[in-house]
Parts: structure tokens; C-alpha cells; sequence
């Protein structure tokens, strides 16, 4: 009841919020005079943007920056899994989709090799001659990839304190582009790289002063949510914490070891490394652990009026009952919850009901949002993607080097 209750708190102060900052983009966009901002806020500012999106049928969460000068508004995809920002550029490429209104042009802010960000995306030495371009190249555990080269340029925020502050930050101008699989590509203008690494936006605005190394989302099961910058919004009581990992390449948010429990009893899937994934829609488990849980699934769902719709491609593993389903609450009774417990953190449960890990499709069938990864080249690696994450306040606190979450109202459409 607590945390529910600070949920509650926390969605009525972002409310706020949100109705005092978002309501003059208009006077963030139309500023002439930009000024670059060091070390003047105190360390304890934080600033928040609305999410929109969804894990089914959209397939992912955006929120919009406003990013030059004078600042232009950007569609981006969240994502936890990855460092670099990137937005369509402007220039002869492959794979933009987007309407060349909404792609960037950079103007004379390219990023030189001799440049210390570009040493976080390239090897050192990071080119043969210093003053050349930094070029850039992001790989995705989807396959997906993104090729171009590094500008800096303003991106104003404004402070829950009213204040604004117009940091010039580094980011890629993407201009060639791969989106794998048979699904059309997203059709947000880029992505918004939150990892922990050198170059992504919360650790260039820590390093000038303006926040906390902290970052976290809260993500709607009815869609929508928030995503904040710095501190102020972790929840005082009610948060669950496990530490970050130490990544072998990488700047993932890799947590564990944990393991799985089924309608609250033990199960053979123990051990897991998890890295929390925000670009990721879905929850990926290894093979083995995979196969487990359907198992787990498929034996407790036996006599009730489930069969599997072999039909309904949306997910791998689908069920359609005696007649379509509308909504999660007509078919969660059939289900047991998960939990992931992690093992070298007291008491860090990870509690995934059933509405966390199905979804309803279009077709009226319910289907399984934990897929295997082997099966598309992640090996051994586990990916706690949107789907587990939803309404959730989810802290990433790159500071302590921690990982919290807490049951949360996170806004989004009001129920029909």
C-alpha cells in the first residue's frame, strides 16, 4: 500500500510538472540567443519529458527533444541497451525513412578525431589523422545498426525548477542505417542512448555539472509514462535495489545472478545475468530458460480453455480461448506470475504478474512476451526488455552503481 500510494504522489508531482514545462515548448523552440551552460545548477536538478508509446501494438516508448539552434523537436526511441544518441542526418544515406523535414543537418559541428568523445566510440587511437571526422558505427542485439558521424550541438532542458539550461551536447548524425527482420523500420527520427558510457547524454550533463548521474522511466501498460534526469523523482521508501554488474564489452545495465520463480515456487532457471533493456519491447531469456518457463507454462495451463493459435504470428507463442479476447484482464486468471529473485541482493524481488509478460493482440489471441534470444543470436545473453518494465518506476543510478524499482502509476491514456 505504501509504494502504491508514493506511485500515486509521484504521478500527481509530475503532473505538475509537466503542466508548467511542456506547455511552453513553443518558447523553448522560438529562443534566438542560446548561450552554452556549465556548472550553474546545483547538482540536484532533475527535469522530466512524457513518454509516448507502447510495448504492443507500437512496439516501442519515444519522447521529444528539442535539439539546435534554434532547437527543432526529435521523436526518439528510449534506450537503456545502448550510449549513443543519434538522429537521422540530413546527408545521402540508406535506410532514412523519415521525411527529410525531420531529418538533422548538421552545420559546420562535426566532431574531430582528436576530440576526447570521440574515444567513446571508436578505438584508441580513434583515426589516423587527428582533425579528421569522428565516424561512428552502433550495433543492436536486433541486428539493427547505425552508421555516421559524431556532431555536437545544442539541447535545451528545463529544470523542475523553471530554470533552463542549453548544454551543447555530442550525438551521432546518422546516415546509413540497417533495420533487420521482415518489420517495417520505427519511424522515430533516431534514438535517445541512455547506457552508462561515455557518450551518452546523462553522463556528458553529469560531467558539466547539471545533474546526478541518475536516470529512470516509468512505462504505462496503458501506454505513455515519463522518463526523468536526475534524482529528484526515486521514491523516498518502497524501492527494491541490486547492483550493476561490471560489463566485459559493453556499457550495458547488467544485473544478477538471478533466479526464477514460478507461481512463487523454486524453478530449474537459476543463475541469470539480466541486463535491463529499454529498446527492447520484449523480455529475452537463453534457450534453456526459455524452454523452461513455456514448459512451466504449458503444463499449468492444461484444462483450461486455452489452445495454442499457431495462426497468429504477432509473437512466437500465442493462445486463443472459445472466443477473442479484449483486454489482459479477460485471460490473466489463467496465468501464474513470475518473480525474479536476485540472489546476492536481500530481498530484490522482481515481481512480473501475469499483464507484465502477455499480451492481447489484434486477432483476440494472448500471447507470450518472453521470446529466446539464442534463437536470434543472443546466445546466453538475457534481456529484461518493456514488457517487465511496465508500471514500474524503474532508477538507474549510475552514481551507486544501482539498479531500483518500485510499483508506480506512470500516467499514460485514460482507460476506455
Amino acid at each position: 500500500m505504501a509504494v502504491k500510494s508514493r506511485g500515486i504522489l509521484l504521478f500527481l508531482l509530475l503532473s505538475s510538472i509537466f503542466s508548467t514545462s511542456f506547455s511552453d515548448t513553443d518558447q523553448i523552440l522560438n529562443s534566438k540567443k542560446p548561450t552554452p551552460s556549465t556548472s550553474v545548477h546545483s547538482l540536484a536538478s532533475s527535469f522530466a519529458f512524457q513518454i509516448k508509446g507502447n510495448v504492443y501494438p507500437i512496439g516501442y516508448y519515444t519522447v521529444n527533444l528539442a535539439i539546435g539552434n534554434p532547437p527543432k523537436l526529435y521523436d526518439l526511441d528510449i534506450d537503456t541497451g545502448s550510449d549513443l544518441t543519434w538522429l537521422q542526418c540530413d546527408a545521402p544515406c540508406r535506410g532514412c525513412t523519415i521525411p527529410k523535414n525531420r531529418l538533422y543537418k548538421p552545420r559546420g559541428n562535426v566532431v574531430k578525431c582528436v576530440d576526447p568523445l570521440c574515444t567513446g566510440v571508436q578505438s584508441a587511437p580513434p583515426c589516423a589523422v587527428a582533425n579528421e571526422q569522428c565516424d561512428y558505427e552502433v550495433d543492436y542485439a536486433d541486428h539493427g545498426s547505425s552508421l555516421g558521424v559524431l556532431v555536437r550541438d545544442y539541447i535545451p532542458v528545463k529544470f523542475t525548477n523553471g530554470s533552463l539550461a542549453r548544454p551543447i551536447l555530442g550525438f551521432g548524425c546518422g546516415y546509413d542505417q540497417t533495420h533487420p527482420g521482415q518489420n517495417p523500420p520505427p519511424t522515430t527520427a533516431g534514438v535517445l542512448g541512455l547506457g552508462n558510457g561515455k557518450t551518452s547524454i546523462v553522463s556528458q550533463l553529469h560531467s558539466l555539472g547539471l545533474i546526478r548521474n541518475v536516470i529512470g522511466h516509468c512505462l504505462s501498460g496503458r501506454g505513455g509514462g515519463f522518463l526523468f534526469f536526475g534524482d529528484q523523482f526515486i521514491p523516498q521508501s518502497g524501492v527494491v535495489w541490486t547492483p550493476i554488474l561490471q560489463s566485459s564489452s559493453v556499457q550495458h545495465y547488467k544485473t544478477g545472478p538471478a533466479d526464477l520463480l514460478f507461481d512463487g515456487k523454486p524453478t530449474s532457471v537459476k543463475g541469470l545475468e539480466l541486463i535491463f533493456d529499454s529498446g527492447s519491447s520484449y523480455t529475452y531469456f537463453n534457450s534453456r530458460a526459455h524452454k523452461a518457463l513455456v514448459d512451466l507454462i504449458t503444463n499449468d495451463i492444461k484444462g483450461k480453455p486455452l489452445i495454442r493459435a499457431t495462426a497468429d504470428s504477432s509473437l512466437p507463442i500465442c493462445w486463443k480461448g472459445p472466443k477473442a479476447f479484449k483486454s489482459l484482464h479477460d485471460v490473466t486468471g489463467n496465468f501464474k506470475p513470475l518473480v525474479l529473485s536476485f540472489t546476492k541482493s536481500k530481498n530484490s524481488l522482481l515481481q512480473v504478474p501475469p499483464e507484465a509478460y502477455l499480451i492481447v493482440t489484434k486477432h483476440g489471441n494472448v500471447c507470450l512476451g518472453i521470446l529466446d534470444g539464442t534463437e536470434i543470436g543472443l546466445g546466453n545473453i538475457n534481456i529484461i526488455g518493456d514488457i517487465f518494465l511496465q508500471d514500474k518506476i524503474v532508477i538507474y543510478d549510475n552514481e551507486k552503481r544501482q539498479i531500483g524499482w518500485a510499483s508506480a502509476k506512470c500516467g499514460g491514456p485514460s482507460k476506455s
